[in-house]
């Protein structure tokens, strides 16, 4: 059984962040792994406040989780500050995993910082380089850049300054554009769109997460980059569409519609 790692802050309304990874990760027929870098305090409507994990117990969960399941690739999702950047950047660095799919968390769905301002430098220093896909939306890639992002050509520019940072690959997501969600994948080479009919709906909790989650475990079941994301924007699609009407403000996506549906595929058992 292919398995794969999250490190990540843990949502306590189920919608995002570590919980939403795991439900992913299990839809997808892998074997789940956690590394909590931050606790949230939030629901579907704000982030009342969230609390880091020291840094020392953030090297140790990894350092427990390599140690013993070696995992088919990892993502990364909410990482607030300097210190829990580098406790992962140094995990890392030791036990030089593959698949390493990093999804750049800024902003929680209604808009709360998740992220300190002030460690978007040490983002772009430590943590990007060792991505080998990141995955950012449009505020963020515009975060990164410092760039102005409004056409599919504006996110293609972006994702050639982002990939120059030292990463393999970058997807900019399109979910924050108008028009198609279409996304665009630079693989240091080639350029690769993906699109899908935009769902007009506020249930979109948690979409970065599970999309970033779905991307790693294509990859830890063998499948290529390009179609990893494919596959990826298949599934998150079909979980936007069937998002659950849960909570005061943007519900949570339907991480196992498909599965509830039709079961595991025979290709991933």
């Amino acid at each position: 059984m292919k398995k794969v790692l999250s490190i990540a802050g843990s949502d306590c309304s189920g919608g995002a962040g570590i919980q939403a990874d795991l439900k992913t990760f299990s839809a997808h027929g892998v074997f789940g792994m956690t590394v909590i870098a931050s606790v949230v305090a939030e629901n579907t409507f704000r982030v009342i406040e969230y609390q880091d994990v020291r840094s020392d117990i953030i090297e140790k969960q990894i350092d427990a989780v390599f140690e013993d399941i070696p995992p088919d690739a990892v993502k990364i999702g909410m990482l607030s500050c300097r210190e829990g950047m580098l406790a992962v950047a140094k995990g890392l660095r030791r036990w030089k995993p593959a698949n390493i799919v990093i999804d750049p968390v800024m902003y929680a769905k209604n808009g709360c910082a998740l992220m300190n301002p002030d460690s978007i430098d040490t983002l772009i220093a430590a943590i990007v380089p060792l991505a080998d896909l990141l995955t950012p939306n449009i505020p963020e890639a515009e975060k990164i850049t410092g760039l102005h992002i409004q056409t599919q050509e504006d996110m293609a520019e972006a994702a050639q300054h982002i990939q120059d940072l030292g990463c393999r690959a970058v997807l900019v997501k399109g979910g924050h554009s108008t028009g198609d969600a279409t996304d665009v994948l630079y693989d240091g080479t080639n350029f690769h769109s993906f699109s899908a009919p935009r769902i007009h709906t506020k249930n979109t909790h948690g979409t970065g997460c599970t999309y970033s989650s779905a991307i790693a475990s294509n990859l830890a079941l063998g499948f290529p980059l390009s179609e990893a994301v494919e596959r990826a924007k298949a599934y998150v699609t079909t979980a936007i569409t069937h998002a659950r009407e849960i909570g005061k403000g943007n519900g949570p996506t339907h991480h196992f519609y498909d599965l509830y549906k039709n079961g595991l595929q025979e290709e991933l058992r």
